[in-house]
């Protein structure tokens, strides 16, 4: 999932494997340590382990992509090896997006406030539903301010389903409730989406975008084709 095109590219940080068993650990890690917090209900507003509701839901999404953005500026290995993904590989994995229309079904059970379940379902089927075309005809130096622009899109849906949560959840902050809340997001298997999924989706954002800004304004082709197949 290497970008041998993007000017950044540095062999040396390739070559050196390190970088890529690191990720793979520390994702590993934030897995379990989400699904371990879930599974003793430290997200959810009603347990005796949750401390100021919604904080610790905060913390786990901010921390990781704090984390992230910190390596990426202090770490000159790292920041290249983050730069050298395959920015088509890292817009296709935004694809599993569709999934939000469970948003809606669990909305039109009611489990789900419609005042979260609608903008944050319709947004991110969207984005997910758009994830190919523009990995396929926008990760190319012609037409970066586009490819830009959609993962801005991606960012502000994430960050604007998040909020909903938080302000429709029955956390004091939660000024959205009307009745049915945002709880069961708090809880096993959903709540792995606000706590790993959408952290690590606006990390692959961030990349993607900072690889485009690096990206020579000429259009090339070939460099997009060569990206697919890479």
């Amino acid at each position: 999932m290497t970008n041998p095109d993007n000017p950044s590219y540095d062999n040396q940080s390739y070559d050196n494997p390190r970088y890529g068993r690191l990720t793979a650990l520390l994702l590993a890690a934030w897995l379990a340590g989400s699904i371990t917090a879930s599974a003793v209900l430290i997200f959810h507003a009603g347990s005796k382990y949750a401390i100021a509701p919604p904080v610790p839901l905060g913390l786990a999404v901010i921390l990781p992509i704090a984390l992230f953005l910190l390596c990426f500026t202090a770490s000159h290995g790292f920041r290249q090896f983050a730069l050298s993904l395959n920015p088509v590989a890292l817009t296709i994995v935004q694809t599993w997006r569709i999934g939000g229309v469970t948003f809606l079904v669990l909305a039109a059970h009611g489990l789900l406030p419609a005042v979260f379940a609608l903008p944050a379902g319709l947004g991110d089927f969207a984005i997910g539903l758009t994830a190919p075309f523009v990995a396929l005809y926008l990760a190319n130096a012609g037409r970066k301010n586009s490819f830009i622009a959609w993962h801005v899109l991606g960012m502000i849906d994430l960050v604007m389903a998040v909020s909903l949560g938080v302000l429709a959840s029955p956390a004091p902050v939660g000024i959205l409730s009307r009745g049915v809340t945002t709880d069961i997001m708090t809880t096993l298997p959903l709540s792995l989406i606000p706590t790993f999924f959408v952290p690590l989706l606006l990390i692959l954002h961030i990349v993607s975008i900072a690889q485009a800004v690096r990206r020579p304004a000429h259009s090339s082709h070939e460099t997009a084709c060569r990206m697919v197949h890479a």
